[in-house]
Formats: structure tokens, C-alpha cells, sequence
């Protein structure tokens, strides 16, 4: 088997050893992004061909030297478009940024890049990263790796795309409500949102109160996924509160036994969230597959009423939604050319005090003392990736679950919010397929910093399930 098909952490390893060069692997890559791009429209602001085979015969001459800048040295990377990187514009899908220019790079790009990546291009989001459903002004539509007429989700979209169709060998994301973690499930990738602090968010307007957002990780195995965390984690003194442990440890085998691990099944919390039909299913029968390991899989309930979290993440979100769009609303020639999902969230934030903003945060303690509760009984919590199938590409965001009206843009991917809202570890494992033929994920929730012991568990489920999750895109 030969790149693209190999794994990210395979194809580092056959550059470090000569079996290949960077200067065909980024002519593959250009090849792939050519064939299936124009379909897909997941990676955007492509870089100069001749200025990227260039950086690629760089790669190489250092390799002859005997000098490798680290595990991702000559890979090719899309770096999602709400981050920065020097000399590609950072667009945030907004048409009010359509020229906006970097002039320098973000943490975790400026850490990959140390790593030896050769930044392409980036993936396309939606605008501002507001919606599950990657579309813009800018750049149009990402769609679905498995059926064009599709969303791909979001808002790592592109991403989650360029590597299925294997026109990325290892991609970065970021995650709020379900951004790593709904597009993993709907392209059959994995997508890790790390615990809180794990992958320093720098620069930031505040270092403080916006940590419900992280950057992270995104592949076509677990191990490439732990990998390319390796590389993005570790802390950095301009962001206070972010974990002081070095990513170093997340390039340790990932094998393990995880006979006795305790996992608990929150399904749709006991019918509080609609979901479609053959969802549940599909996610459970998956799960099921960690039975024959040893795993004990146990039915559990939030142990907090749904309601009161989503209340106090509404609030959450006014507070660090709202600001974010506010410095586009300054001009009021400006309000037609932001989407309406985000005029919504600014006009929202309007309405919010410091006391309801300390009480949701009283709240938001709560549940998190209550998931320590549940964490005394298992070791992982599981639920779906998302409450519907893939939906058309057409349609902004579902209405209704279920004949169930979606009261936000938003209220369709409340499945998503409980591992952000408690700082926890969470990836996003392939569950299979539903009867359309559409993918589906399955979320494993992880203890407190407990990103490794959580990335072994979903090795376990990966190795269990190889046949499934090297099932391919049509037409790849």
C-alpha cells in the first residue's frame, strides 16, 4: 500500500527512511486535491504549485543532511481557515474577511510547521465557525466525502474531507459544540476534542473565560490522531490555563488491554434527545463491539436534568459567542454581509448580565461535579455524534427531530455539549453506516486529562473494527 493510502504516522516514517520523497509526496497530494477537490470544495486558498514542490525539495535536502524537523517533516497540511498562518488569508468564511491576510502564525500552526509540515492551503469552515454545516459567502459549500448532495458538517468540514478522500494525510480542526467531533462521524474519520487547555488556543482576545473552544486533532486512525496531538499540545505561557504536561507523551503505543473498562451508554438520555431513525442503533451495535474485549457496557442516565445544562450553556454561549461577531457589527453597512445564525448571536449577547452569566457558571459547576459522579462508576461515557443523518446540502440547518421543532440553529447538535461544557476529553469514532449508506459517529467521553487513556480505548474499538473503519469513500 502506497500514500496516499498509508497512514500519516506510516507515511512519516517512509520519509524519514527515504522509501519516499517529500517532493512526491506533496506531487501526489497536488494530484488528489486536483481530482477530487472540485467535487468536494474542501480545501480553499491553495497554495502556488512550483512555490510548494520548492518547500518540498527544501525537506528533502535537509533529509540528506541528516536533519529532520520532527514527526510531521514534509507532510503536507490545510490548516482549517479560522486559524492563522503567515501569508494565507484567514477568511473566517466571512466576505468581511475575504482579504484578510495573516502575518503571522497561530500556536498550533507555528507548532506543526516546527514539526516540518508544508502548509498548502486551508480547509474551508463556515462562517465565523457558527453551525455544524460547512457554507459560506466565500468560498461556498464543503460536501459530504461519501455523497456530494450531503453536508459535510462543521465546522471542521473541510477538513474532515480533504481527509477522507485522502487529499490530506493528517488534518487540524477545532472544536466548540461538536466541530472535531460531528464532521469526524459524518466523513468516517476520528476527531478528538482534547480536555480543556490540553492544545493552547494563542493569540486570544481572553485567556481567562473562552475555554469552552480548543483546536485539536483529526485522522484516518487513532494513532494518527495521537500523533498530530503530540505535536499541537503542551503548554504556552500566553495561555494561562492551558495543561502544563508536554505533548510527548501522546507519541507512546497506544496498545493496552481494556478488559474490565466500565462504559457507560447515555443513548438519548432516555429519550431527551430526539434522534432519527437506525441512529441509536447503529451507535450501539458499534459500542457493542468492545464487549468481546471485556468491556462492561452499562445503560446510564445524565443524573442532571438536560434541561437545566442547556439552559446554562445558552447563557455560556451568549457570552462567548456574541463578542466574537460584535466587532462586525460596528458598521451597520456591514450587518447585511454577516449571516443571519450570527446576527442572531450578537443580538443575544446583548441581552446577558454578570449575574446570569456567575449563575450559569454555578450551574456548569454542577454538572461537572456530577460527571466526576458518574466517572466513579466508569471509566468512559458514550452517546451518538450526532442526533441526525447527514442532511442535504441545501438546507442551513434541520428544522425539526423527529416532527420535534428545533427552537435554535443550533438545538439539532445538543448531543455534543456535555463533554465541552465539562472540559472533558472526547473523540469521535466511526460507528458505521445507516441505511442510506451515510456514516455515522460514535462519541467515547474520557476522564479529567485523561486524553491517553482515552485515545487506548479508542484504539481497542479501532483495531475491533478494521474492517469497517477502512471502508472507503466511493470514488477513492
Amino acid at each position: 500500500m502506497v500514500y496516499p493510502e498509508i497512514s500519516a504516522d506510516a507515511l512519516s516514517r517512509a520519509i524519514h527512511s527515504k522509501q519516499v520523497s517529500c517532493r512526491e509526496v506533496m506531487q501526489t497530494t497536488l494530484r488528489q486535491i486536483a481530482l477530487h477537490n472540485p467535487q468536494s470544495n474542501a480545501i480553499v486558498s491553495l497554495a502556488d504549485e512550483d512555490e510548494l514542490l520548492r518547500q518540498a525539495d527544501e525537506r528533502d535536502a535537509q533529509l540528506a543532511r541528516g536533519e529532520s524537523m520532527g514527526w510531521m517533516h514534509g507532510m503536507p497540511q490545510a490548516i482549517k481557515d479560522l486559524s492563522n498562518v503567515a501569508g494565507f488569508r484567514t477568511t473566517l468564511g466571512s466576505p468581511l474577511m475575504r482579504d484578510f491576510v495573516a502575518s503571522e502564525d497561530g500556536l498550533m500552526a507555528s507548532r506543526m510547521k516546527a514539526s516540518g509540515c508544508i502548509v498548502i492551503g486551508k480547509t474551508n469552515s463556515p462562517e465565523f465557525g457558527l453551525g455544524s454545516h460547512t457554507f459560506n459567502e466565500v468560498f461556498g459549500a464543503t460536501r459530504n466525502a461519501w455523497d456530494s448532495s450531503k453536508t459535510a458538517g462543521g465546522s471542521s468540514g473541510g477538513a474532515a474531507v480533504a481527509l477522507a478522500q485522502r487529499m490530506l494525510p493528517v488534518a487540524d480542526g477545532s472544536d466548540f459544540m461538536g466541530s472535531l467531533r460531528n464532521p469526524a462521524g459524518w466523513n468516517h474519520i476520528f476527531g478528538l476534542r482534547p480536555s480543556q487547555g490540553r492544545v493552547p488556543m494563542v493569540p486570544a482576545q481572553d485567556v481567562w473565560i473562552s475555554q469552552l473552544g480548543t483546536e485539536g486533532p483529526m485522522g484516518r486512525s487513532v494513532r494518527d490522531v495521537a500523533m498530530l496531538l503530540s505535536v499541537q499540545s503542551g503548554h504556552h505561557p500566553a495561555a494561562p490555563l492551558s495543561i502544563a504536561q508536554g505533548g510527548q507523551a501522546f507519541a507512546a503505543p497506544l496498545d493496552t488491554d481494556v478488559k474490565g473498562q466500565r462504559i457507560g451508554w447515555l443513548g438519548d438520555l432516555n429519550g431527551y434527545l430526539p434522534m432519527e431513525a437506525g441512529l441509536l442503533d447503529t451507535c450501539q451495535t458499534a459500542l457493542q463491539t468492545l464487549a468481546p474485549l471485556g468491556c462492561q457496557i452499562e445503560d446510564t442516565g445524565l443524573g442532571m436534568a438536560p434541561e437545566k445544562v442547556w439552559d446554562a450553556w445558552l447563557v455560556w454561549r451568549k457570552a462567548l459567542v456574541g463578542p466574537r461577531v460584535a466587532p462586525f457589527m460596528l458598521k451597520a453597512e456591514n450587518h447585511p454581509l454577516v449571516k443571519p445564525e450570527a446576527r442572531w448571536e450578537y443580538e443575544q449577547s446583548l441581552q446577558l448580565s454578570g449575574a446570569q452569566l456567575m449563575s450559569a457558571s454555578a450551574v456548569r459547576s454542577q454538572f461537572y461535579q456530577q460527571m466526576l459522579k458518574l466517572f466513579e462508576r466508569f471509566d468512559v461515557l458514550a452517546l451518538p455524534a450526532a442526533q441526525v443523518w447527514p442532511f442535504e446540502v441545501s438546507e442551513r440547518w434541520p428544522k425539526q427531530i423527529n416532527g420535534r421543532a428545533m427552537d435554535t440553529y443550533h438545538r439539532w447538535m445538543e448531543v455534543v455539549i456535555y463533554g465541552t461544557f465539562a472540559g472533558l476529553p472526547c473523540i469521535s469514532v466511526p460507528a458505521g453506516f445507516g441505511p442510506q449508506g451515510l456514516p455515522m459517529g460514535l462519541q467515547l467521553i474520557g476522564k479529567p486529562h485523561g486524553d491517553f487513556a482515552l485515545l487506548q480505548l479508542a484504539h481497542a474499538y479501532e483495531q475491533a473494527n478494521l474492517a469497517m473503519i477502512r471502508t472507503r469513500p466511493p470514488g477513492i
